[in-house]
């Protein structure tokens, strides 16, 4: 199973980016997703997953409100809608799969490559 995640960038405080990882390999719809990310010097930090029909969504404490996952299997996609940005935002974002969502990377099987968020204030 490989993933492949895009979107990330360059971005003003109070600004928005759409994070995509779009999978590849294996059956998108047995797996649980989830995005992660890590600042430098930090531990991977739980952002958000979502079941494996979309059904229910979980965020970090973090999030308030502020991101929104998703997800299409029929497309193979799951995506990370972050608005009201802030520089503490800052990190490179993971895409995983997973049997079921968890809060502890450590639970999840595939990671894709990561994608930089670079927030500015």
């Amino acid at each position: 199973v490989q993933l492949q995640a895009s979107g990330g960038g360059l971005v003003q405080a109070g600004g928005s980016l759409r994070l995509s990882c779009v999978v590849s390999g294996g059956t998108f719809s047995d797996f649980a997703a989830g995005w992660f990310r890590q600042g430098p010097g930090n531990e991977r930090e739980f952002v958000a997953a979502i079941t494996w029909n979309g059904a229910n969504t979980h965020y970090g404490d973090f999030v308030k409100g502020r991101f929104t996952i998703s997800r299409d299997n029929a497309k193979n996609t799951v995506w990370l809608q972050m608005t009201s940005l802030k520089p503490e935002d800052s990190a490179v974002y993971y895409c995983a799969l997973g049997a079921r969502w968890y809060s502890d990377p450590d639970q999840y099987e595939y990671w894709g490559q990561g994608t930089l968020v670079t927030v500015s204030s």
